[in-house]
């Protein structure tokens, strides 16, 4: 029983992936050439979701264009 629990924990050690150590973790986050890939999906999303929103407005201004504002006439502040 021990045997085949030893080589479960063996089986399980070798298939785990290697983590990095906390140093090599401040080394990496300390270099100029890392790209953080969350922050960039993040900005890709977002231009993504922009260009999505700018094209429902110019269809939307097309389909139903907004007449020009009117100028409020400026009143004079009433005596009290």
């Amino acid at each position: 029983m021990t045997g085949q629990r030893g080589r479960q924990t063996a089986l399980l050690a070798q298939s785990r992936p290697n983590f990095l150590s906390s140093d090599a973790l401040n080394t990496m986050s300390q270099d100029d050439k890392l790209i953080d890939l969350n922050a960039e999906r993040a900005k890709r999303v977002h231009d993504l979701n922009d260009k999505r929103l700018n094209e429902v407005r110019q269809a939307f201004e097309q389909a139903m264009p907004l007449g020009k504002a009117k100028k409020k006439p400026k009143n004079k502040p009433k005596k009290r």
